[in-house]
């Protein structure tokens, strides 16, 4: 058994003389990218993997190379077609050969790249994340939105050192019509994959002094226009879609919309398109309250003239009107005092009946009145006598009845016991 052993060199070139003569010819392969790197001489290593979609779990694994004289071609190429980055993630179309070193192991190098694989699957992937977004009801919330009708406090989202901000800024401070606006940047990478999590941060931040804006821009310029994959994100997407401002976006993409133009309130085309179309709406608006400045000076003319017109009627009307008032209250007067006479003529009849009345009550229940009924008055020494006991004999008494007075002495007294 010993006899044929071999060392690990001779075993390695038995397997890479196997794979040459079994796999001579190269081969087109489906495989996502992953861990792409580039060195200092232009060579690109990566891995190639494949993953079950359903469980994302590993499935396959392949080293892979791109020499630089291959990759010096292929990558502009793959850009300036799918417009996105030559990344980790992405799912590609490669031409491969089959490589197998003694000292390396296993391998793939990469010969051609078929870019509209990969745009397939990006617009596959778009159109998913459109659709969750659909089912999900939130679409198209954020064009739902009215944009102000004056949009001049605007929250921009930009790179700080972005040729594309500068020119936005520059447009709208420069407008012709000299109309004020106030933007305020919210500084985010633009490019790479950190869009999504800064723009998310900036949207954060701008939430937080919602108030203070009335639109946001999302702009892009002064970059490659090959990374787009950070505008194409489910995240990203869905808070843009549910924003409570509107967005516009203006990402310098011409050719496709990302997904965050598709849920955005606006979308133009560049920074300076973003301007423009403030402006626009500005210059909108100052039309129409030119407009609305006309008619209301000319309906406040029609107002004042009629009004005037109604006030000189009024004035002629005066005199007229006011002798008829006069009449009228003299009329009123006149009825008030006959009605007042009559009143005060029943009044005083009906209190002299009264004072009748109680006249003759008076006067029946008068003392001389009594006395003319055959009663008398005995008076003694100048006071009345209402006992017997009063008096003495021979006491000078003066009886006074109901038509004069006599004078007597009394003769004797005779008391009545039943008094």
């Amino acid at each position: 058994m010993t006899e044929n052993k071999i060392s690990l060199v001779e075993l390695n070139s038995l397997v890479r003389r196997s794979l040459e003569s079994c796999l001579p010819d190269t081969y087109w392969v489906q495989a996502e990218l992953s861990d792409v790197r580039t060195n200092a001489t232009g060579h690109c290593y990566l891995e190639f993997v494949q993953k079950d979609e359903r469980s994302s779990s590993m499935l396959a694994k392949a080293r892979g190379i791109i020499w630089s004289n291959v990759f010096g071609l292929i990558k502009p190429y793959f850009e300036e077609l799918t417009g996105q980055t030559f990344h980790s993630g992405l799912k590609v179309l490669v031409e491969v050969s089959v490589n197998f070193h003694e000292l390396y192991g296993y391998s793939l190098t990469v010969h051609n790249i078929d870019p509209t694989y990969t745009l397939g699957d990006m617009v596959q992937q778009r159109q998913k994340i459109i659709k969750q977004l659909e089912n999900e009801g939130v679409l198209t919330l954020n064009k739902e939105l009215e944009m102000p009708i004056l949009a001049q406090r605007i929250a921009v989202i930009s790179s700080a050192t972005a040729a594309g901000y500068d020119d936005f800024c520059n447009q709208l401070k420069n407008n012709k019509w000299e109309i004020p606006f106030y933007a305020e940047l919210f500084p985010a990478i633009m490019q790479g994959d950190q869009v999504e999590k800064t723009i998310l941060n900036a949207l954060d931040a701008i939430l937080e002094r919602g108030d203070d804006f009335d639109v946001v821009v999302i702009i892009r310029g002064g970059g490659a226009s090959s990374d787009l994959s950070g505008f194409d994100t489910y995240l990203l997407a869905a808070s843009c879609a549910q924003y409570p401002l509107p967005i516009i976006t203006g990402i310098g993409h011409e050719r496709d919309d990302t997904v965050l133009d598709v849920v955005a309130n606006t979308r133009v085309k560049t920074p300076t398109a973003a301007a423009e179309f403030l402006i626009d709406r500005m210059v909108a608006v100052y039309g129409q309250l030119k407009e609305l400045k006309i008619r209301l000076n000319r309906s406040s003319v029609r107002v004042i003239r009629a009004e005037q017109q109604r006030f000189h009627s009024i004035c002629a009307q005066i005199p007229a009107i006011t002798r008829s008032v006069f009449l009228d209250e003299r009329h009123r007067l006149e009825r008030m005092r006959s009605r007042l006479k009559h009143g005060t003529q029943v009044l005083l009849t009906r209190q002299k009946h009264d004072l009748d009345k109680i006249a003759l009550q008076v006067k029946s229940v008068s003392p001389f009145e009594i006395l003319k009924k055959g009663y008398a008055l005995v008076i003694s020494e100048g006071k009345i006598v209402s006992s017997v006991d009063n008096v003495s004999l021979k006491d000078e008494l003066v009886l006074r009845l109901g038509d004069g007075e006599l004078v007597t002495t009394v003769k004797y007294k005779i008391k009545n016991h039943e008094a």
